[in-house]
């Protein structure tokens, strides 16, 4: 009888040890050796460089005007789309 409770307790206490719960995270990766793509990886301090940007007139002037005819155009067209959607109901 002894003995079966030993192997009982003995069997507990590994199972016990064996489902504790723990918190584990992996280290940060770094960026070694081979990491980068020198002659072909833009660093992001040259990557907004607009004195040295080709075109510079033309291209500031489109983005300004696509993003202004954005800002305009998609509430516009949702104010319409919602009185159709009324007005059909």
């Amino acid at each position: 009888m002894r003995t079966c409770a030993k192997v009982l307790m003995s069997s507990e206490a590994s199972l016990s040890k064996s489902a504790t719960r723990g918190f584990h995270s992996t280290g940060v990766k770094r960026m070694g050796g081979h990491g980068h793509d020198e002659p072909f990886y833009m660093h992001s301090k040259h990557m907004y460089n607009l004195d040295m940007m080709k075109h510079q007139a033309l291209k500031m002037s489109l983005g300004v005007f696509t993003a202004f005819s954005i800002g305009v155009g998609v509430p516009v067209y949702a104010v319409i789309f919602q009185q159709k959607k009324t007005a059909s109901g």
